[in-house]
């Protein structure tokens, strides 16, 4: 914990006492899930080396998806992959007619990180280090420099939509050239699916077409491939919050997403793909109920079918579905000790018999919950710490039987109203209160 940096220690409160996921940090409260990361790294390095890969990360509300999805994202970085991920949203979905797919698209473009811009908005970064490649190309083989980009981009000529996306590559390098920012800004916009009609892209920039709610996953593949030919090991999509496609209330519209996923799915296992990765984060409902979920549409049933000999203790963790197991009393013990530590100084250090009678206190209240989906534990121990610091003279003792501490229900839309398609309203989140 010595190498914590004060602004990381600050994100890493204030995202945990939210009930949120850091963006930073998770190397320190990273714990347990060993069996899952090692199966995951290995899914990287299949991209890393011209393969692709999907996994669909199941768990219930609170369990740490959100985590473990983020944790694997900043692994690709560490290898050498981009990563683009964004959360679905009612107006951001795989496919869609009015718009949504190409907002989701865009986020993701928004979001593009390496490993030296982890935070997002990375894709100009990611541009300009392929033209100043070529550029060196270009001075090393006296090569004007337009041929070496129009070379290194002549495979994408073969791939749908790939000769716009090398026209716009192109445009970009001539406002490099030419110091006009305007055709550079323009380029980036299309790349960020940013135009929304085809005649504004023309008069900006001379071509034809745009990312639409129709060519998201075509220019996913592009996007996979121009990461390469800019030197990166390849594209990690991460998209999580997929319980919205199990929320869409049009069954031709939830149809019409699965569809996607299965376009997806049978692209990578078929060996179409190349250094592409998919990471799809939801809930047991999203994928096992066979009115909604994936498991309502054949064809992705039958592929992400559980291994019928994975019972008893046994595990398969090769299949598309990685659901992610509990934390184990222990592994808690040590994420509280990780937090702690993370909060306080070692002078101040709340002792371990306080970790251990807060546990104790979590399962009396709410059972095994606790550990199965930790965030209401996890949010309850960070308040409980941020109450101690600011009232020196009361004791962790007197505070731990006051805590207020309810099962994370989550909103994975399980008591939808099957005949109307419709939710019942939503209350506010459970609390996690304290009395002194």
């Amino acid at each position: 914990m010595s190498t914590l940096k004060p602004r990381e220690r600050d994100a890493i409160v204030q995202a945990l006492r939210a009930g949120v996921v850091p963006k930073q940090g998770l190397r320190h409260l990273q714990v347990g899930r060993v069996r899952e990361i090692e199966e995951l790294v290995r899914d990287i390095d299949r991209i890393a080396d011209g393969g692709a890969a999907i996994r669909f990360v199941i768990g219930e509300y609170g369990s740490g998806k959100t985590f473990f999805m983020n944790l694997i994202r900043l692994v690709a970085l560490e290898k050498g992959l981009v990563v683009m991920y964004a959360d679905l949203a009612p107006d951001r979905r795989l496919h869609a007619s009015g718009g949504q797919a190409r907002g989701l698209y865009a986020e993701m473009a928004r979001n593009l990180s390496t490993r030296t811009k982890s935070d997002g908005g990375a894709l100009a970064s990611v541009v300009e280090r392929f033209v100043s490649q070529a550029q060196r190309e270009a001075d090393e083989t006296d090569t004007p420099t337009g041929m070496v980009i129009r070379a290194r981009l002549a495979h994408f000529e073969e791939l749908t939509g790939g000769f716009d996306f090398a026209e716009v590559i192109r445009r970009y390098w001539e406002g490099h050239e030419a110091g006009d920012e305007e055709l550079k800004s323009a380029a980036l916009r299309w790349l960020r699916a940013e135009f929304a009609t085809r005649t504004d892209a023309r008069k900006a920039l001379g071509v034809r077409t745009i990312v639409d709610d129709a060519s998201v996953y075509d220019h996913l593949k592009l996007m996979s491939a121009f990461v390469r030919a800019a030197g990166y090991k390849g594209l990690l999509v991460g998209l999580d919050e997929m319980v919205n496609l199990f929320k869409l209330t049009s069954a031709q519209a939830r149809n019409a997403n699965y569809e996607q996923i299965l376009r997806i799915l049978n692209d990578v296992l078929q060996g179409s793909a190349e250094h592409l990765g998919f990471l799809m984060g939801g809930t047991p409902e999203f994928l096992m109920n066979t009115r909604r979920g994936l498991y309502s549409y054949e064809a992705l049933q039958s592929r992400l079918a559980e291994n019928s000999f994975a019972r008893d203790g046994l595990v398969d963790l090769s299949g598309p579905v990685m659901r992610l197991a509990s934390l184990t009393p222990e592994d808690l013990f040590v994420l509280l000790h990780n937090i702690r530590a993370v909060m306080q100084h070692e002078d101040a250090m709340l002792p371990d018999a306080a970790l251990e009678a807060f546990m104790a206190h979590c399962s009396d209240r709410i059972g095994e919950a606790y550990f199965r989906t930790p965030r209401n534990t996890v949010t309850a121990f960070v308040n409980l710490l941020a109450v101690l610091q600011q009232n020196p003279g009361v004791a962790w003792s007197d505070l731990i039987t006051g805590i207020a501490l309810h099962p994370d229900q989550g909103d994975d839309m399980s008591d939808v109203d099957e005949t109307t398609g419709a939710a019942p309203p939503q209350g506010e989140d459970e609390l996690v209160s304290f009395r002194l």
